[in-house]
């Protein structure tokens, strides 16, 4: 495996590999960067392993994309959607298991990340969902993976009502699977699932991965480009411009 990129960081578990968002002072904030890197290390770690669980350091698995570097820097949000649509599918491309270990908090890009996983733990008070519309930054991204997830009723209310639900609500709805009563029980949780799953018959499991892929094709949902599309055609608008600064207190025209 190649040298681990910047902000990220692997473990093995006996054939496991725990592979952690490591930008704990910034909530693991995505920047262009981290989610590329993420996506080739996942490739790699797939590849070489019986299972992953994707996790993040500190006191949250991710708040989403950088935002301050969203403002200051007029490429970043687009490079960060494409990134993002990429590691999704890259996840659910996975024959092998994949477990998501979204403690703490899953806000926006980090709630999206959810979309590529077989099973989802989180924990109860934890806080989950897309709050960007606000921000003049369209959640469509998102829309194909958590419309599969918790149906189109959910997805609705989760992408346009821009709040944030707990990890209890994440589970009632089927966000989420598993719900821990504190966040320190997340990540050994997902660990422990992901060596069950990865014990089971190689060939049966990843025949039903497929299989459950092609059922989903065959359902007629949207197609992760044209949803990229939409989120993408809303980079670098003037109403999307102004409520970044706004919330930096600078100039929407402000560059790097």
């Amino acid at each position: 495996m190649t040298r681990t990129p910047t902000f990220l960081r692997t473990e093995d578990h006996n054939g496991v590999t725990l592979v952690a968002l490591s930008r704990a002072d910034k909530r693991n904030a995505l920047t262009p960067d981290m989610i590329f890197g993420l996506d080739t290390l996942l490739k790699e770690t797939i590849a070489a392993s019986r299972a992953v669980v994707l996790a993040g350091d500190g006191n949250v698995f991710c708040g989403g994309f950088d935002l301050k570097l969203c403002h200051t820097d007029h490429g970043t949000l687009e490079s960060l959607l494409i990134g993002l649509s990429r590691v999704i599918e890259t996840l659910r491309a996975s024959d092998k298991p994949v477990v998501i270990a979204a403690h703490g908090a899953a806000i926006a890009g980090g709630c999206a990340l959810l979309g590529g996983a077989d099973v989802v733990v989180t924990d109860r008070v934890a806080s989950l969902g897309y709050p960007v519309v606000t921000l003049g930054i369209s959640p469509a991204v998102s829309a194909p993976y958590l419309a599969q997830r918790v149906g189109s009723g959910a997805a609705r209310e989760l992408l346009l009502g821009a709040g944030l639900i707990t990890g209890e609500e994440a589970r009632r709805i089927g966000l989420a699977d598993v719900c821990c009563d504190v966040r320190e029980d997340v990540v050994p949780r997902a660990l422990r699932i992901a060596g069950v799953l990865a014990a089971k018959p190689v060939e049966a499991f990843a025949a039903t991965k497929t299989l459950l892929r092609e059922i989903e094709e065959l359902s007629g949902v949207l197609h992760r480009s044209t949803a990229l599309k939409a989120s993408l055609k809303l980079t670098e608008s003037s109403e999307q411009r102004t409520r970044l600064a706004n919330m930096w207190g600078g100039s929407p025209n402000a560059k790097t």
